[in-house]
């Protein structure tokens, strides 16, 4: 749990095997999980499958996190071999896709913060259930 002041955007794409999250500042955070159900407008479920592939504000570089927590969970909780196959491929995706800036992990999403209203201060911190 944290509190920022950016303004920032979720994205989840249909069918896919990840959610990005967007900010002002042209970090980029994407979670490899299952595809994204909507159990009513309100709220959106995923299941997150352990690999997060991140770029770096500075300078640009993408890495992916947490390989060893995925590795770990294949065999502790009984991963199918098609999710394995699916998380890892999203991750590779997700790695070439930031490298590269292919859309829509390029720059579309400063339209989306554009449309957003501005922050009036820290925003309060959303509590995981």
């Amino acid at each position: 749990m944290y509190a920022t002041e950016e303004r920032r955007v979720m994205l989840f794409p249909r069918e896919a095997w990840w959610t990005a999250l967007f900010q002002a500042a042209p970090a980029r955070y994407c979670d490899v999980s299952t595809p994204a159900k909507w159990s009513h407008p309100g709220e959106v479920v995923t299941v997150d499958l352990d690999l997060d592939v991140c770029r770096i504000r500075e300078d640009g570089s993408v890495f992916v996190d947490d390989e060893d927590e995925f590795t770990l969970h294949q065999v502790r909780y009984g991963y199918p071999s098609n999710v394995v196959a699916r998380t890892e491929a999203a991750s590779e995706w997700l790695s070439a896709a930031l490298h590269e800036r292919t859309e829509p992990l390029g720059s579309r999403y400063h339209e989306w913060l554009d449309n957003l209203p501005a922050i009036e201060g820290p925003s309060e911190p959303r509590r995981s259930r």
